[in-house]
């Protein structure tokens, strides 16, 4: 059996505290792509580089969530969230005097390693609290991320239009600090050491299924998680100047962005009750299927409408994919190891994320269009979904809940 603190009263209340965190922690990943444009037409940039930002985001994020995963299995959250806080907010601060796109990708490097606490670090931190309601406590926090996206895009649009971009950034770095940092202090309590003893005897009989060390299986799920982030990256890093080129303009681009990531939010939610069930491979592989049929539909259409509909499609079938990557890790690796272990593969997904994001800006460059980059992210989709089927076919993992996790 579990302890007695998982899938508690304290548990959903520290559930729905670490959301609210995450909403607000994750919103420097989303701000570059809504000031893309603007950036792009200030300094003359060429679509290539004015997605470099970005990619240095991800990249921060990326190296942010194994830095600061390793921070929380050490010194609990509460203290790599107070440090993060004041990471963002300067990494906002300084990207308001930049000279050049150089120095403004700089920044924004800075702006990703804070930002990456409001996600693999979330993650890793409250799959401690849960057993058998995991799946969906994981997938609520990771949509954390996609709630920042869903929300924060349309009112920096608005905030973009009135004030300019380096005022927006401004503003945001007042918000993080302000929200962030009161309430980790409601975060300041540790799992106990009991729970992380019965956690190590459910992940080595699961991991025994499959007949891979931690090690291994973590290089795999993280080869896997580039896979499928370099195919994500396409539409929702280019949907805003997508649209642009298409003549539709950056406001119609933001809510197309926005629908997309609150679909993604549903999906992550139904994710999470199915992986309940199903494990998280098998939650993975069908949401990576998904995600490519999803891409396929973009190489026909390009209207107004379908568009809307098709970001609200590809929103439903990928969002549960990265959370699912948590629950893996989770299932097969030691519970003192989470932290960095989750993030090591957030890490991964995340380079495939701001890999994607470059790549489709240069094919773009070099093809005038974005025809090529939809299906180069269907050949990385591709990737992804071969080695979730081999690990299936190296077996299912027993129900060991009982034992613990």
């Amino acid at each position: 059996m579990g302890h007695a603190i998982h899938d508690s009263g304290y548990s959903w209340v520290r559930l729905l505290i670490t959301l609210a965190i995450g909403m607000v922690a994750n919103v420097g990943m989303w701000a570059i792509i809504v000031i893309m444009p603007a950036v792009e037409a200030e300094f003359g940039a060429t679509r290539a580089a004015a997605s470099m930002p970005y990619t240095l985001t991800m990249i921060g994020f990326g190296l942010g969530n194994v830095v600061l995963g390793r921070l929380v299995d050490r010194f609990g959250v509460t203290r790599a969230l107070n440090g993060a806080a004041i990471v963002i907010a300067a990494g906002f601060v300084l990207s308001t005097y930049a000279p050049s796109m150089l120095t403004l990708s700089l920044t924004h490097l800075l702006l990703g390693l804070g930002t990456a606490v409001g996600f693999g670090p979330l993650i890793a931190d409250i799959s401690h609290w849960f057993l058998r309601r995991r799946g969906i406590a994981v997938a609520l926090v990771a949509s954390g991320n996609y709630l920042s996206g869903a929300i924060w895009p349309t009112v920096l649009a608005d905030m973009l239009a009135d004030s300019g971009w380096r005022q927006v950034y401004l503003a945001l770095a007042v918000i993080c600090v302000v929200v962030i940092v009161p309430l980790s202090f409601l975060l300041r309590r540790r799992v106990p050491e009991a729970a992380h003893g019965l956690a190590e005897a459910a992940s080595a009989l699961r991991a025994r299924t499959v007949g891979l060390s931690p090690r291994t299986l973590q290089y795999l799920l993280g080869l896997a998680g580039i896979g499928c982030c370099v195919a994500m990256a396409m539409p929702q890093v280019h949907i805003v100047a997508y649209c642009v080129g298409l003549g539709y303009g950056p406001a119609v681009g933001a809510e197309m962005l926005s629908l997309m990531l609150l679909g993604g939010v549903v999906s992550r939610v139904i994710s999470g009750l199915v992986a309940d069930k199903l494990g998280g491979v098998m939650t993975l592989l069908v949401g990576s299927v998904l995600q490519c049929i999803a891409l396929f539909l973009f190489l026909p259409w390009d209207g107004l409408v379908p568009l809307y509909v098709i970001s609200l499609l590809f929103g439903l079938a990928q969002g549960g994919i990265v959370p699912s990557y948590a629950l893996v890790v989770r299932e097969y690796m030691p519970a003192k190891e989470a932290g960095q272990r989750v993030g090591f593969v957030m890490m991964m997904t995340i380079l495939g994320m701001a890999l994607g994001g470059w790549m489709s800006g240069w094919i773009y460059d070099v093809t005038g269009s974005y025809q090529m980059a939809f299906i180069n992210g269907i050949a990385w989709n591709g990737l992804n979904i071969a080695i979730m089927i081999w690990l299936l076919m190296r077996g299912q993992p027993r129900d060991v809940r009982s034992v613990a996790a």
